[in-house]
């Protein structure tokens, strides 16, 4: 989440991309810490699955983020004074 945030706040697209990169690889790490708690019995099965779901789920929306920022012409608000000129 604070990446996300970081990278919106940067006001360019190529930026908050690059973060929201970030933001994906933390939710494969969650998904890898995920397998240690089991591993520790932490976790139950049926925990471990939710948490892993929700965590896939995460990054695929990201993921999906990133490839729809990838397609437009939007450029972030710090480049608009020189798109208009």
């Amino acid at each position: 989440m604070s990446n996300i945030a970081e990278g919106h706040d940067r006001s360019g697209t190529v930026e908050f991309i690059q973060f929201l990169a970030i933001a994906k690889g933390s939710a494969a790490e969650v998904q890898s810490q995920l397998f240690v708690a089991l591993d520790q019995e932490y976790l139950d099965q049926q925990a471990f699955e939710q948490l892993k779901a929700l965590a896939n789920e995460t990054g695929r929306m990201i993921g999906g983020l990133i490839a729809y920022l990838r397609k437009t012409q939007y450029r972030g608000t710090k480049y608009k004074k020189s798109e208009q000129t």
